[in-house]
């Protein structure tokens, strides 16, 4: 058997109270699990990339024990999605590249794209960090000053059709102060493209690229919180009302609404003749951003 006791203080950190009740928490569902636990543990063993990984990290681990990603997943379905994004990642992508997308502490981050706000940078990054761990295994990260100002988490995974697609779970916005001038100043910067909506056109060109087939997002019902027994828990995006917005319709699944991996856009004649001209420069820095990411993610491709 595992010795799933030192793999939970490699996880935890034990001088914390409520850490070590995870933990015993951890090592009592990893025992309940231990055949699958040992599937999973061999999977990451049997692949260099992955094995290397693996060696520094174990939230992988810990993801697979908890109620993460999604309302309902079970121990296996969890098992499922975290060994297929971790596949499919290891075999589209250089191995240092994956090491440094993968891996939550290395440094720097996997560029995308680079612009300039308010005369500080504002970057894209395509990353891990074990505070996401809960609603995916990697993230699409819009930096400004250096902190996280939007995000969006994700995992991939075989739909119900075998086709390889992204799985959103979760869209996250800025937390500071000033969030709500910065937005509305960003938005102007974006030529009145607003800032979830530049996330998630982020998103789709990266999914694109690394040549997913499709793009599924949470609902409010699908969302991982769900499996906590709260009943005054409220989320502060509606994730419906803005997957529609943006193209997508309700899954089979309720838990999920599937996002289309290009976003329509109105044609000029749509487009009022005063706002035209606002319009062009809105596509032309899209496009900019656009292949931006197309061209870094090809770069890390093997």
């Amino acid at each position: 058997m595992i010795n799933y006791i030192e793999l939970g203080k490699k996880i935890y950190d034990t001088s914390n109270p409520r850490e070590q009740r995870r933990m015993v928490v951890f090592v009592l569902r990893a025992m309940w699990h231990d055949a699958d636990m040992k599937k999973l543990m061999a999977f990451f063993e049997g692949n260099e990339v992955l094995r290397k990984f693996q060696l520094r990290h174990q939230f992988h681990i810990e993801q697979v024990t908890r109620c993460f990603f999604y309302n309902g997943a079970t121990f296996k379905e969890r098992m499922e999605l975290v060994c297929e994004t971790y596949r499919y990642l290891s075999s589209v992508l250089q191995p240092d590249a994956f090491m440094q997308i993968c891996c939550h502490d290395s440094e720097p981050r996997y560029k995308l794209w680079e612009g300039e706000f308010e005369g500080k940078p504002i970057v894209l990054y395509l990353l891990m960090k074990a505070g996401q761990r809960k609603e995916g295994c990697l993230a699409v990260t819009l930096q400004y000053e250096g902190r996280d100002f939007y995000q969006i988490v994700f995992w991939i995974n075989k739909d119900r059709n075998g086709q390889e697609s992204m799985y959103i779970g979760a869209m996250q916005g800025p937390n500071v102060d000033e969030a709500r001038e910065i937005v509305k100043c960003m938005t102007k910067w974006a030529h009145g493209y607003r800032t979830k909506n530049l996330i998630l056109y982020m998103t789709q060109a990266v999914a694109r690229s690394l040549g997913l087939r499709n793009i599924y997002a949470v609902s409010n019902y699908g969302y991982y919180a769900n499996n906590h027994v709260r009943t005054d828990r409220k989320l502060k995006t509606n994730f419906g009302d803005f997957w529609l917005e943006a193209g997508g319709r309700e899954d089979e699944d309720k838990r999920f609404y599937k996002v289309p991996l290009i976003e329509k856009r109105k044609t000029m004649e749509e487009v009022p003749t005063r706002k035209r001209a606002v319009y062009r420069r809105r596509f032309a820095f899209l496009d900019e951003v656009d292949a931006a990411i197309e061209k870094a993610v090809k770069n890390a491709l093997s």
